[in-house]
């Protein structure tokens, strides 16, 4: 049953469904669609506003097999800044700043920031340092488009607090060599966790989720971009992947009980799954935090092989990959056509939706 058939059966007990047809089960093997609803459904369903949320399945994008090529690959240094963290937002942007430049001198072309670089990460921070982009006072974002600019680098802004109207975000903005902004990321799986004994953070108490995956074309090559605990949901990835990506970038922050366990298994994990390049860009580690971060940031190739990584303290993490590996993988390995999309498959429910930033 499709995510959206489910919500609607629970929803909806008097709605009835039937089976697909012949015609669509190369796509969606299996999955219900709606009947006609009668009267006594409209009457039910409108009044919780469901129907005009509603279109068929095979109006929706199949992940497994409508597959977007990645462009051709060339080689690119990437730079990973793992930033040590203070109180003062000004102090923040001026270590960014002096870390870029020193990545931009030593050749990178690719720039990524740490997960929420300019401010403590906490709840109580996260209002604090909000910047609202359209209120004219946003200075970490417009640091990083000027330093994008200033360096001629691809910078894959790490994430800050981003406030619009009534909501707060943890978002990550992209920019090109030109200080254009070329995506936004916000993110889409907020932290909430409780680890008996361990550690408990509810992102939720303050963030909103985002809505949409972030696939976005830049100077250097196809990038997907997730936050954190984003990296912890194959289907993410298997969607970023088959829009065309041939990097994912993960600005993130595990912590001391999470970070041993599980930081460089999901990279290598998320690598190896979709035939890609993975990275995570992590704050240094502050043990008088009341957050501590894992560190180690690292890259991973499309065979799952450590290519850079490093301790916990301050440090830039330095890799140059070469996209053509992911045109050779899979041709190694052609899992792309060996996937039975006659058992199961995977929809991607916007890919034709354009991301407004």
């Amino acid at each position: 049953m499709s995510m959206i058939a489910a919500r609607l059966a629970s929803a909806l007990p008097s709605l009835r469904f039937t089976q697909v047809s012949k015609s669509l089960r190369q796509g969606f093997l299996g999955s219900p669609v709606l009947t006609s609803p009668t009267s006594s459904d409209l009457s039910i369903s409108q009044s919780m506003g469901l129907f005009s949320q509603l279109r068929p399945l095979a109006t929706y994008t199949n992940a497994t097999t409508e597959v977007i090529d990645p462009p051709d690959g060339g080689k690119v240094k990437l730079a990973l800044c793992q930033l040590a963290v203070t109180e003062d937002r000004q102090k923040n942007i001026q270590t960014a700043r002096h870390a870029v430049r020193e990545a931009a001198a030593a050749g990178a072309q690719l720039v990524m920031l740490p997960e929420i670089w300019n401010s403590p990460y906490s709840n109580d921070s996260f209002p604090t340092f909000a910047e609202d982009t359209s209120s004219g006072y946003a200075p970490s974002y417009s640091f990083m488009a000027e330093v994008a600019k200033e360096n001629k680098v691809v910078l894959v802004g790490g994430s800050i607090p981003e406030r619009e109207g009534n909501n707060l975000y943890n978002t990550c903005f992209i920019f090109g060599k030109t200080g254009k902004l070329l995506g936004r990321h916000r993110k889409l799986h907020l932290f909430d966790i409780d680890i008996p004994g361990k550690i408990t953070f509810k992102e939720s108490e303050t963030l909103t989720k985002g809505d949409l995956p972030t696939v976005v074309d830049t100077e250097v090559g196809r990038i997907g971009v997730g936050i954190c605990y984003d990296i912890r949901f194959p289907e993410l990835a298997a969607v970023m992947a088959s829009r065309g990506a041939q990097m994912l970038l993960y600005p993130g922050a595990f912590n001391m009980t999470t970070g041993p366990a599980h930081w460089e298994l999901l990279q290598r994990s998320r690598a190896v799954d979709n035939q890609l390049f993975v990275a995570m860009c992590s704050p240094a580690r502050d043990e008088s935090g009341s957050y501590v971060a894992w560190g180690h940031s690292t890259v991973v190739s499309p065979f799952g092989e450590v290519l850079a990584t490093t301790e916990h303290h301050a440090d830039i993490v330095y890799a140059e990959v070469d996209f053509s590996e992911v045109e050779v993988r899979r041709q190694n390995m052609p899992m792309r056509y060996q996937k039975r999309s006659d058992l199961y498959s995977l929809l991607d429910l916007t890919r034709d939706q354009t991301p407004k930033f």
